[in-house]
């Protein structure tokens, strides 16, 4: 932890100088306007609900960020992983065509994985567990997305040691009301969306949305004479059905379904946009799922909620292994294709019994909850090629076929308890139980099914001071399974052990000048004993074909760092924001299978992001907006010490907005920057296959026009 502090020495203390006198100026406005009840009243208080209980950001002892419809819309044109700039310490792996697996503070995945899920960073949309394969989460008609940052042992368990991202789509209302969105754009883009909603009845309001997104995807294949093998088809479909049948029962039931069938055709031989592969892949799922939310007032005096979710998946991952053709290696034959087909089903209950107003434990509130989740998966994986040198033996043929059955059974019993220990003081205490089983068996004669137990959980205080400001102190545990790899690996490496992981964090939040200044702070120092690292090594060197993937324990992990967001509208015509994260996450102690990483940085972690902007707003209705963001450079993965670049990216939007409709005319990577999200290093050229630096490169710049109407 001393490296971690001497590395970040000079940011730190220049955050905390500025950050300091932000919550200084914020803590002496607040105690002049808490002097004028009316312009307090005024406030609009901002409520997280990924939480346990629906509850003020002022109040919940964590990291979190939050986008409204508005910050949605304003930010970002389809996907998620567009919006993952302005967040801070969070970042994505361009494994596939979308951003599927997310780090948060250096923790969560990188690549495919082999035989069972096992995700750190937990996904959640409409409370439909899609941890892990987050394709899905395209963003039309979305009313929020929540970033919860550390572990979140006591909410979420075994699949949110690294953080809970919580998609919330659009809420039907009794008013009757709906939207059109045309979008048309550079890269053959084109998009339709068309929501509706409304009161059926006197008790009952119900909203449908549906969208169709295409795009070339930013590739060109002069080979095919193509330009779309990396394109983009995106369906989704989203419905919301709203019934109270008492003053007391609310019932809600969210449904989606979604068909991403998009290209994969992403990784070019000289690391550029132009792609030579005469097989090109295809990264494709289709998901419908569903979920129930019961929630009643008055239980007994207290608040029970039932939460039921189901999903099926059917998900396609294939690509050219070679990312050539017969002209490229002539003549030399060297063929290779890599496919993966799952199928995905999982289904869960959740239970909590929350105090009601009167029915505290001597002042304190009370929550108990129990939780059972279900997961059931099929694979069927192809690795098929041949390799032949005219001037070396006969041709070398690959035809690895394997299919595998997996199912785990996860129940937790969970609780939260909060003390008031002073009026403006609370201690919270959570914990959470689980018990994961598991059966594996797969064509190649293994069989596994490991039992274990789980515990994690948080002790937090919270304080609110007279002047408004809030401030809270968190030590929390988060867990993560242990499982076992497939196929090829290592000597020793067969299985890994379970993780676990301890989070400190200090935090202030903070409002002022009747709600148009707002800022919040958190310090964070995290240790990860045996952390589970995805780690690759190619066992035969010159054979691409025994380039393997395997999950290995390091001995220990630390991170430690800062977040900060500062909101402010000194007019009411102009919004600015910043965003900050900065980060120091190394391997304590880790002799990897390709040498001692201890000491080392973590793989997809960089040191900073950042993220300004604005957005002027005249009273005849035209706007202009100017977004930056960045990201220092960070080690691509574990196997090599191969690094990307830091980089700054802008984006930038102008247009009109009348009472009921818009025109937009935006610009993505404006300066058209070349950037990698994902990298490995390996021998993939005959005939000498020199140990080389593949990059996959961010989305170059896009040009585009959005008209929206709403009635």
């Amino acid at each position: 932890m001393q490296s971690c502090l001497r590395r970040l020495a000079v940011p730190l203390s220049a955050a905390f100088s500025l950050l300091f006198s932000l919550f200084f100026v914020v803590s002496a406005e607040a105690q002049s306007v808490a002097a004028e009840p009316g312009d307090v009243e005024s406030i609009e208080e901002i409520v997280v609900t990924a939480d346990l209980r629906e509850r003020r950001l002022s109040d919940v002892p964590a990291s979190v960020s939050i986008l409204d419809t508005a910050q949605i819309e304003r930010l970002a044109v389809q996907h998620f992983e567009e919006l993952t700039a302005v967040v801070p310490n969070l970042n994505w792996s361009g494994d596939g065509h979308r951003a599927r697996y997310f780090q948060i503070r250096g923790v969560g995945e990188l690549e495919q994985y082999q035989g069972a899920p096992n995700p750190s960073v937990g996904l959640l949309i409409d409370d439909i567990d899609f941890s892990g394969i987050g394709s899905v989460a395209t963003l039309f008609d979305l009313e929020r997305i929540e970033v919860l940052r550390g572990p979140q042992g006591t909410r979420y368990g075994a699949n949110a040691i690294g953080g809970l991202i919580y998609l919330k789509s659009a809420a039907p209302t009794d008013e009757f009301s709906g939207r059109i969105e045309l979008t048309v754009g550079e890269d053959d883009a084109r998009t339709l969306g068309a929501a509706l909603g409304g009161a059926i009845g006197e008790r009952t309001a119900l909203r449908v949305s549906a969208q169709r997104h295409e795009s070339d995807g930013f590739r060109d294949n002069p080979f095919l004479g193509r330009d779309d093998t990396n394109g983009r088809e995106e369906t989704t479909v989203r419905g919301k059905l709203r019934f109270e049948p008492s003053a007391v029962w609310q019932v809600d039931v969210a449904a989606l379904y979604t068909d991403i069938d998009n290209g994969y055709d992403a990784f070019a031989l000289d690391n550029s946009y132009t792609v030579l592969s005469d097989r090109p892949g295809r990264d494709a799922q289709e998901s419908v799922g569903a979920s129930i939310r019961i929630e009643g007032d008055d239980v007994g005096g207290n608040l029970l909620t039932s939460i039921t979710a189901y999903a099926d998946s059917d998900i396609v991952y294939g690509f050219d292994a070679d990312w050539g053709n017969t002209e490229s290696w002539a003549p030399i034959t060297y063929d290779f294709i890599s496919l993966n087909e799952r199928e995905r089903q999982t289904l869960s209950q959740e239970f909590r019994l929350a105090s009601g107003e009167g029915r505290q434990l001597s002042g304190a509130e009370w929550l108990l909850g129990v939780y059972a989740l279900r997961l059931d998966e099929s694979l069927a994986s192809l690795n098929q090629g041949e390799y032949f040198d005219p001037d070396f033996g006969p041709p070398d043929i690959l035809d690895a076929r394997l299919s595998s059955d997996y199912e785990a059974t996860n129940i937790a019993a969970f609780g939260q308890l909060d003390v008031p220990l002073a009026a403006s003081t609370t201690l919270s205490l959570g914990l959470r139980v689980e018990r994961r089983s598991t059966d594996y068996n797969d064509s190649s004669g293994l069989v596994a099914g490991p039992d274990e137990s789980m515990l994690g959980g948080e002790l937090a205080l919270t304080h609110r001071f007279e002047s408004g400001l809030n401030a809270y102190a968190t030590l929390s545990r988060g867990y993560k399974a242990g499982g076992f790899n497939l196929g090829q690996t290592p000597e020793d490496a067969r299985e890994f052990d379970q993780e676990g992981a301890w989070n400190v964090e200090i935090g202030l939040r903070g409002r002022a000048l009747g709600g148009r200044l707002s800022s919040q702070l958190a310090v964070f120092a995290s240790r990860r004993d045996d952390q589970q690292v995805r780690s690759s090594v190619q066992l035969v060197p010159g054979d691409p074909t025994t380039f393997v993937f395997f999950t290995d324990n390091a001995a220990r992990g630390e991170s430690f760092g800062i977040e900060a967001d500062l909101r402010w509208s000194p007019v009411a015509s102009l919004d600015l924001y910043l965003n900050v994260g900065l980060l120091d996450a190394s391997f304590d102690r880790y002799m990897s299978p390709n040498g001692d990483l201890s000491g080392r940085d973590q793989a997809h972690a960089p040191g900073y992001t950042f993220a300004l902007g604005g957005r002027y707003s005249h009273d005849s209705g035209w706007f202009a907006q100017l977004d930056a963001s960045g990201k220092d450079a960070f080690y691509f993965d574990v196997s090599h010490n191969q690094r990307s670049e830091a980089y700054e990216l802008l984006n930038a939007r102008a247009g009109f907005e009348a009472d009921r409709w818009s025109l937009t005319l935006w610009a993505r990577n404006l300066g058209d920057e070349r950037y990698a999200v994902r990298g490995f290093f390996f021998g993939n050229e005959p005939p000498n296959f020199p140990p080389t630096l593949y990059t996959r490169l961010g989305d170059a710049r896009q040009l585009g026009l959005t008209f929206n109407l709403e009635f």
